[in-house]
């Protein structure tokens, strides 16, 4: 039976939305909502004083700017209250093999033309001779190889944020209240449900409140309470593909000024994870439990830690996956209760942010009906299989000589659009976005080079250059970054007099 055969032949209008559970999925929700549709909806929040969220998702891609600009958050707040740094990218170490680095950045790589993107030229430029790196052509990568970050109107600089993730929950809080969103104290112990269509009717907690709604948004974390819970929405298990299971976490005192990228440290059956704020240092280790145990993850982590450790070594359990529908019903699942792609490319606050996005311009005001629903389900599909494969490629294309783990991984059958995409790359050179991609074709050219994967041709509108032109393009374009991150100040510089927490 369809939904809207379920919800009868009238759906019912949307005007009380209840979110349950808080954490950064709840208060982005709230804080979005309530900015951008206050005025034709009210919006309560459920949260326990006695639920600890998750919080260790401390870095962010840059689309979260243009959502904060889109809220008026005012950005210098914003950095002050959640202990920020700024990031331009992702240094990935002994990755394609121990020893070698590289960065994979949020700027864009040289310059391209109609027909081919900058790495044909820079690989025809390999073969006359020109052998500066690949991401000596990108300013942003540049920058933060040189510790640098500025802002200006005449260099722009596509970056993200390092933040407390604890902190900025908080901050959203403050910012959502202000508006008008309800916060209400309370365990979940029970939710209601209409016998007729088995939509989510209230929520009763543990004081013996009882919350009634129109649409519910799920943000529990992985048990996803109302998604799966109370409407048994199913999962899909993405571990054959990714298979690190867990995650121990500890945070240090900062030993060094923070570095303005992220530092992901590939290790024997996982990664470690390295995020510089102000005044502290984020660490955490992902693996997988078949390769590693929790005590030998947990010192691995602690002997590749600098500074002073603040908090007890903390152990996450997960399952990579996602629920089969991101809106089932009358209920939205945003955060972990949606499913969760490994942290490797920070892309789970952005996956919350493009589901509040998704649901606002689907916003069903009139109802909930099967088009909407479809809609927003299709999208989302599209989104998570491209994150899910891009983090996939990352594993698939490595030559680490040592451990089963990555033996099995760099073995392993791949979705066939994540296949099709690396044989095309691998024989042509080329790379073609599917609809739901985030990731841009700079941002695939530099970890499949990164990782290694060299094209075994160019664009043959690389060769329409003479040998002279490509030389005099190729150093023109280094010049002009050279020369601007010159300009730069220093990351810490920048911090200390714009934004100092």
């Amino acid at each position: 039976m369809n939904t809207s055969e379920q919800i009868c032949d009238k759906p019912k209008a949307v005007s009380k939305v209840v979110i349950a559970g808080g954490g950064t999925a709840g208060w982005m929700t709230a804080a979005s909502l309530t900015r951008l549709l206050g005025k034709s909806v009210t919006v309560s929040l459920v949260e326990s004083d006695n639920i600890s969220s998750v919080g260790v998702g401390e870095a962010t891609i840059p689309p979260i700017r243009t959502l904060h600009k889109l809220l008026g958050i005012n950005e210098q707040a914003f950095i002050k209250a959640t202990n920020a740094t700024f990031k331009l990218g992702i240094e990935f170490a002994n990755w394609r093999e121990e020893g070698h680095s590289y960065i994979h950045s949020f700027g864009i790589t040289g310059k391209e033309c109609w027909a081919g993107e900058f790495h044909h030229f820079w690989l025809r430029g390999l073969e006359k001779g020109i052998n500066a790196d690949f991401g000596d052509y990108c300013f942003e990568l540049k920058a933060a190889k040189a510790g640098k970050f500025g802002m200006s109107q005449q260099q722009p600089i596509n970056f993200a944020y390092h933040l407390d993730a604890t902190k900025y929950a908080e901050f959203l809080r403050n910012f959502s209240e202000n508006l008008g969103a309800k916060r209400i104290e309370g365990k979940i112990v029970k939710v209601n449900k209409l016998p007729k269509n088995g939509f989510i009717s209230s929520l009763e907690l543990d004081n013996e409140i009882v919350i009634e709604g129109d649409l519910f948004i799920d943000c529990t974390g992985f048990k996803g309470l109302l998604i799966e819970e109370a409407l048994h929405t199913g999962y899909d298990d993405w571990s054959h593909w990714l298979p690190c299971n867990k995650a121990v976490t500890v945070q240090t005192e900062a030993l060094f000024a923070p570095i303005p990228y992220t530092k992901s440290i590939a290790h024997k059956a996982g990664w470690q994870w390295r995020i510089p704020l102000q005044s502290r240092v984020g660490n955490g280790l992902v693996f997988c439990s078949k390769y590693m145990s929790e005590d030998e993850a947990t010192q691995t982590l602690l002997n590749n830690v600098d500074g002073q450790i603040i908090n007890e070594p903390r152990i996450i359990n997960f399952l990579t996956g996602r629920r089969r529908k991101g809106w089932n019903k009358n209920c939205v699942a945003l955060g972990l209760s949606s499913g969760f792609i490994e942290p490797l490319e920070s892309t789970s606050i952005h996956l919350i942010m493009t589901g509040i996005v998704r649901l606002m311009r689907l916003f069903p005001f009139q109802g909930v009906t099967d088009s909407l629903v479809n809609e927003y389900n299709n999208k989302l599909d599209s989104e998570l299989n491209s994150i899910r494969d891009f983090i996939i490629m990352h594993y698939k294309v490595n030559s680490r000589e040592q451990g089963d783990f990555w033996d099995y991984l760099r073995n392993m059958e791949v979705p066939e659009a994540l296949a099709h995409k690396l044989r095309l790359f691998e024989e042509t050179g080329r790379v073609f976005l599917d609809d739901g991609d985030i990731f841009r074709v700079d941002s695939w050219t530099q970890v499949l080079l990164g990782q290694g994967l060299m094209p075994k041709q160019y664009h043959a509108i690389a060769a329409e250059m003479s040998d002279q032109e490509l030389s005099r393009f190729m150093a023109d374009i280094k010049s002009q970054v050279d020369r601007a991150v010159a300009n730069l100040p220093t990351h810490e510089e920048f911090i200390q007099q714009h934004c100092k927490a």
